[in-house]
């Protein structure tokens, strides 16, 4: 009994003598207030900006404002079992989000969580959500064409790997349309793509979802939802989460394709916060630093030279403008950040034009650097043709005795603009582009009447793949109209005119 009286006296002084007290420093804060998704706490005197606190109910906020003797925090969540007297504790973390190869394939919310009931994702990686932007001794020019599928786009409007293409037009006019075409059209072009879904219907995103399951994309796409029943926070942070993934890719030297769907709602929800925050309203009630809340995410793409991993973040961010208005707030102050825009037109989609694309407001600031030397060259001439029968036509209605050239430019242009002319999820591969505007340009369907333009032109791209494999080939492989290309193409374009006669 004594032995084991003195083994545990023993073994008591162990532990004592081994005991070491340590102090851990936490600071917390009171709620003061809360409203429409804003928190405002004291007590927290020494936390960042951007930092996480955490709230007594679990849920997570994101400090925006440090005042003299208050905080103001956006809270991530339901803010609705938040009261005033809560305990906050601050995290002494920026907002993050986890990111990991295993979100492709998968719908997340801009905090990294999985909302398509597939299972939890887990990472040990975790991206600010908020970073510096590539600076210019990292960056290297926009020289890689990133293929739409879409042939007015890819032949007058190009897209470069590392470019900001801005989409912009009213409601119902299409724009979500060309950004799923493009994804749908990466399929085996070596790129990953996210689609960030910001304040949409969840009707809406679960029909783009389901497309793009069907069309086999989203083996490489990452859908980042903020539905429209979500707080105003979550689409605010969601664009920058999906840069933030985007990052990852990048950092392994990938190339990565983003679309934001779209921007107004965003400045719609910072507009929302801020107000809130009785942060000072300016021009149409947003914050002074409106703009920088759209520079800072889309200086975030970039094409990054071989040093740094030569990957690249290509973005698509699409802008809803109010009966055509390009010159309002937030349409100006995307224009002048982004490197060109697709601008989509009501009338033109009405008639029946799709897709609705202004040739004459439309513009790719990189140009010929993001096309093929084939493209570049067969398709030189169809923005100015185009260009020029908008206005002849326009001429052509007063009704006057028209010369045999004007009438043969008007019909040439009545041609283009059936050849242009594109269903929805029927991207088109560049050689089959090519082949057709070839045909266009040098005369070849002068003779085609213009209600059978479209029949020649579905007929043509299935002898192509049948009969002419080879002249597709020659296209994909040398990418430069040399004279056996040519030779190639007119043979293949005269024998198909034979079949049909």
């Amino acid at each position: 009994m004594s032995n084991t009286k003195d083994f545990i006296v023993e073994e008591l002084k162990k532990q004592i003598a081994n005991f070491k007290v340590e102090a851990s420093k936490q600071t917390v804060g009171v709620v003061v207030e809360v409203s429409d998704g804003i928190a405002r706490m004291t007590g927290l005197s020494d936390v960042m900006a951007s930092e996480m606190v955490e709230f007594s109910n679990g849920e997570i906020g994101v400090v925006l404002n440090l005042d003299e003797d208050r905080v103001g925090a956006m809270i991530l969540g339901d803010y609705k079992t938040l009261k005033e007297g809560d305990e906050v504790k601050a995290t002494g973390k920026i907002l993050s989000i986890p990111v990991t190869e295993k979100m492709i394939g998968r719908v997340i919310n801009p905090l990294g969580q999985e909302v398509d009931g597939k299972g939890e994702i887990t990472s040990d990686v975790f991206y600010p959500v908020e970073k510096v932007a590539p600076g210019v001794i990292t960056r290297k020019g926009v020289h890689q064409p990133v293929q739409t599928g879409i042939k007015a786009i890819d032949a007058m409007i190009p897209i470069g790997r590392g470019q900001r293409e801005l989409i912009i037009g009213d409601r119902q006019t299409g724009k979500t349309a060309i950004a799923i075409d493009t994804i749908i059209n990466q399929k085996g072009q070596n790129m990953k793509c996210i689609y960030v879904a910001i304040g949409q219907k969840e009707s809406k995103i679960a029909r783009i979802v389901n497309e793009l399951e069907k069309r086999g994309a989203m083996e490489y796409t990452t859908v980042v939802v903020a539905g429209a029943s979500d707080p105003a926070a979550m689409s605010f942070i969601a664009p920058y989460s999906g840069a933030a993934l985007a990052e990852y890719f990048l950092d392994k030297g990938e190339d990565v394709l983003v679309v934001y769907d779209d921007l107004s709602r965003h400045a719609w929800a910072y507009r929302q916060i801020s107000l809130i925050l009785k942060r000072p309203p300016g021009r149409e009630a947003y914050p002074g630093d409106v703009f920088y809340l759209h520079s800072r995410l889309l200086e975030r793409s970039a094409k990054l030279n071989e040093d740094y991993g030569g990957g690249s973040i290509t973005a698509l961010p699409i802008i809803e403008t109010q009966a055509g208005d390009v010159s309002a707030y937030i349409p100006t102050n995307v224009i002048s950040i982004t490197d060109g825009q697709i601008y989509l037109e009501s009338d033109l989609f009405y008639k029946g034009v799709r897709p609705a694309i202004n040739v004459g407001l439309s513009v790719s600031r990189v140009g010929g650097d993001a096309q093929i030397k084939i493209m570049k060259k067969v398709a030189g001439r169809i923005r100015l043709d185009l260009a020029q029968f908008r206005e002849l036509e326009a001429f052509a209605q007063f009704g006057s005795d028209l010369d045999e050239k004007t009438r043969s430019q008007i019909e040439r242009g009545r041609r283009t603009v059936e050849i242009l002319k594109q269903g929805q999820y029927e991207p088109m591969a560049v050689e089959h582009q090519v082949a057709i505007i070839y045909a266009l340009i040098n005369g070849f369907l002068d003779d085609v009447a213009v209600e059978r333009i479209r029949e020649f032109e579905d007929g043509f791209h299935v002898y192509l793949d049948d009969q002419a494999i080879e002249v597709l080939k020659m296209i994909r492989e040398k990418k430069e109209l040399s004279e056996d290309v040519i030779a190639a193409l007119e043979k293949s374009i005269k024998e198909y005119k034979q079949t049909i006669s």
